[in-house]
């Protein structure tokens, strides 16, 4: 038997098949090849076409089921992690109405702004979690108000992975932890917030049917499961935001456990039993994918920069001249700690939950021409993030997280020795590095969702330690002292 997964990202669709058995990747493929394009029409907007999404996963199940590695009639389920806080909106025929206003778009601030004022800080963070800030609530709120023709013929609401498995099911359905990384759910009503629907003007009636994290969304049509060469009926058993599918994949699933990505952008992922909220809204807290209604607090603070494996590939892609991710990182390793007194700001994607929603712009401080080379850029990029990280734990520790250790996949920005390395001398925190990512901690998601592994801990049992990064003490200081250097030019 074999599971598939999916991971909806913001630059293309990976689909993994992993074993049940002996829970191990056996085949994966990506589409498309180059990374997939943002449209941005207006400064602070960012989009992009559901179809599109569904295009490129088509193309990629197609590709992992024509690699010959396994038997495609032996797919028994399918996990679907996908990129948070994207709006898709459909009509009564689930015709897409308008481009996905993605997670990086800042055009709802105000309207986020408005609803808070409107339901009241103390009771909005008490019960949300969150300010509706630029989430997907606040998202819809602007349609409503700027494309009132759209907003009418809209049916349902649904976020990236709802999406897709509409596609392949015809069904829509929701979860709770969905929700509430929309800025929908109410922690202490356990429901759907009627305090954000009446503060946006929002009918009950555009939310999807609601059914848990680990379940049955629907089962592949004949007509897709034809198309895509696997069987009809499979059960897509497993939906939720990348992010809490991340940690999932690394097993982090109980309080006190931390997880990081850094794709297009980077997240430090903690579990809490407590029901904490960031009184700024800088940190946020949603339902992780084990968080029940039963009282089982399981609750995902989550720090999120923007702008990360985006300024390495703008920093390739403009500055590169054409070399590759490698040669980048080999040239930068080449500088000296603190890149020289070049100080970068990673903020070019969009306004930045972490420093108040501000559109803040990626910065380039303290160049010297007959100093600085290409290197230099590459260096000091690789640091502005791992900086601006390092500000967001300080501020996670005013919310109780304190790590020990953090756990990563060896996927993206920490394929980077030199990235890797950072990020443990300033923080001071080990890392622990696993070979796994986003698709295949979905695959073994739908397996807990169909029945197939009794628990996460089942499903998770085959995780592989590739290594521990430890912080090394005699880097300790010139690490604070470039970290100071960037936190002195922060405007915050």
């Amino acid at each position: 038997m074999f599971l598939l997964g999916i991971d909806l990202g913001t630059s293309s669709i990976k689909a993994s098949i992993v074993d049940a058995n002996s829970k191990k990747e056996i085949a994966s493929a990506q589409y498309p090849d180059v990374e997939a394009e943002i449209s941005s029409p207006q400064k602070g907007w960012a989009e992009q076409e559901p179809e599109m999404w569904w295009e490129n996963t088509q193309q990629a199940i197609k590709r992992v089921v024509a690699s010959g590695l396994f038997d495609a009639q032996q797919i028994v389920s399918i996990g679907i992690s996908y990129q948070m806080h994207g709006l898709v909106m459909v009509d009564k025929d689930q015709k897409v109405l308008r481009p996905s206003i993605i997670w990086c778009d800042s055009r709802a601030v105000a309207q986020g702004d408005s609803a808070f004022k409107t339901i009241g800080q103390a009771k909005a963070l008490s019960h949300l979690l969150n300010s509706p800030g630029n989430f997907t609530a606040a998202k819809l709120a602007w349609v409503k108000e700027n494309e009132p023709a759209v907003f009418e013929k809209c049916d349902k609401i649904m976020l990236p992975g709802d999406f897709i498995a509409m596609k392949m099911t015809g069904e829509i359905t929701a979860t709770n932890s969905g929700l509430s990384e929309g800025i929908f759910w109410d922690f202490q009503e356990n429901k759907v917030s009627e305090d954000v629907l009446k503060a946006f003007g929002f009918s009950t009636s555009i939310i999807p049917t609601i059914k848990p994290v680990f379940s049955n969304h629907g089962e592949v049509s004949l007509e897709i499961a034809q198309s895509l060469g696997i069987k009809a009926g499979i059960p897509i058993a497993y939906k939720a935001g990348d992010q809490p599918n991340n940690a999932l994949s690394l097993n982090v699933v109980n309080p006190g456990e931390i997880a990081a990505t850094a794709g297009t952008s980077g997240v430090v992922y903690a579990v809490s039993d407590q029901v904490a909220f960031d009184p700024k809204s800088r940190i946020n807290s949603f339902a992780h994918v084990n968080h029940r209604m039963d009282n089982q607090n399981r609750i995902g603070i989550l720090l999120c920069i923007n702008g990360t494996g985006i300024l390495n590939r703008w920093l390739k892609d403009n500055m590169g001249g054409g070399i590759s991710y490698q040669e980048m990182n080999e040239k930068a390793s080449k500088i000296a700690i603190g890149s020289d007194g070049l100080v970068m700001m990673p903020f070019g994607n969009g306004s930045e939950r972490m420093l108040q929603n501000q559109l803040y712009g990626g910065e380039v401080l303290g160049l010297d021409f007959n100093v600085h080379s290409q290197a230099h850029l590459f260096r000091a990029g690789q640091e502005g993030i791992v900086f601006s990280m390092k500000y967001g734990f300080d501020l996670m520790k005013d919310l109780g997280v304190v790590p020990s250790v953090i756990r990563a996949g060896h996927a993206n920005m920490f394929l980077s020795e030199l990235f890797t390395e950072t990020m443990v001398n300033v923080t001071q925190v080990p890392v622990e590095m696993y070979d796994t990512h986003g698709a295949k901690g979905a695959a073994l998601g739908s397996g807990v969702g169909a029945g197939f592994f009794a628990n996460i801990a089942e499903a998770m049992a085959g995780l592989t330690l590739l290594k521990v990064i430890e912080p090394n003490v005699a880097q300790k200081e010139e690490y604070a002292t470039a970290y100071g250097n960037w936190f002195s030019k922060l405007k915050v």
